[in-house]
């Protein structure tokens, strides 16, 4: 877990790194989310489960099988991108293989889409968990509460998850929601909701292997949010100085879940400066070579703009 949290920071940070020096046109971070995004995914089954991801989990698609030089296809929007053969933004991941479900750009929408493959799943006789993420923002989207309640009604087994980073680009988590937490919607439909330090990924991890067991036992969907904090603006465009102060940020870098998590492994006597110095060498060649690798992969012929939209 704590190998591929290591990874994800490293590809966020050479990503925004990229887009600074005009090498890439578009980034959204996950930094400061990594703790919710692999406690989650962990304690799910890439072999038997499906995720439909939102644009901030390249810590999911890390765990469903995604590479490093996947996610740098896809930064760089090269033809040989697995996602979309650099036809969607970054972020946008897809793959049947894996069982990731290709996303929209509208936020939100790919939370129906998680309770159809559960529906699907249940009419064909399958036993597996969908699970879907979203930020507190999306929460308040039609969409978001049209597939809860289809879910809580019919009980399918859909892990509805929750990054909360506390901001919706510029808006803050006290204007978006009319009660404390949005675990508190789970009520409304028929589920548990599940509150959970987002900063805690073993905290994150048990939530949700308690929502799987649920989910496969035929017990229903559960709502979980996880409570983490955005460090980096909300994209590569935007710029958060204009509704969030430093300090605010420096304070919120303090409780780092990739900090804590090391902390922690080091407190335990499974982890040593010695090993964080070799993984963080081992795998800055790894994001090295996915990075050359990318840069230098062409990109998609003209000739195949119709690809994919009409069918021959």
């Amino acid at each position: 877990m704590y190998r591929t949290m290591v990874l994800t920071r490293l590809l966020d940070e050479r990503m925004w790194l990229l887009n600074r020096a005009g090498k890439i046109p578009f980034v959204v971070s996950c930094k400061g989310q990594e703790g919710s995004q692999i406690g989650a995914a962990f304690a799910l089954d890439p072999a038997r489960d499906y995720v439909a991801p939102y644009y901030r989990d390249f810590g999911v698609v890390l765990r469903f099988g995604m590479s490093a030089r996947d996610i740098m296809l896809s930064a760089y929007a090269k033809a040989e991108d697995p996602n979309s053969g650099g036809r969607q933004m970054p972020g946008h991941f897809s793959s049947r293989t894996r069982h990731i479900l290709s996303g929209s750009s509208p936020v939100s929408t790919q939370i129906p889409h998680a309770v159809g493959i559960a529906l699907a799943a249940r009419m064909r006789g399958e036993k597996l968990v969908t699970y879907t993420s979203f930020g507190e923002g999306s929460s308040n989207q039609g969409d978001f509460h049209e597939a809860a309640n289809f879910a809580g009604v019919h009980k399918l087994p859909v892990i509805f998850f929750c990054e909360n980073n506390l901001y919706a680009i510029s808006v803050p988590q006290n204007r978006q929601l009319g009660c404390a937490h949005v675990s508190d919607r789970a009520i409304g439909y028929g589920m548990p909701g599940v509150l959970v330090d987002g900063n805690d990924v073993l905290a994150v991890y048990e939530a949700v292997s308690q929502a799987v067991l649920r989910g496969l036992n035929g017990e229903g969907p559960t709502l979980i949010e996880a409570v983490s904090y955005r460090i980096n603006p909300h994209s590569s465009d935007d710029d958060d100085r204009s509704y969030r102060s430093r300090d605010e940020v420096e304070e919120a870098k303090k409780n780092d879940a990739l900090e804590v998590f090391r902390d922690e492994l080091m407190r335990c006597g499974v982890w040593s400066k010695e090993d964080e110095e070799a993984l963080r060498k081992e795998l800055q060649r790894v994001v090295d070579e996915a990075t050359e690798y990318a840069q230098k992969a062409p990109l998609a012929e003209p000739e195949t703009t119709l690809d994919h939209v009409y069918a021959k």
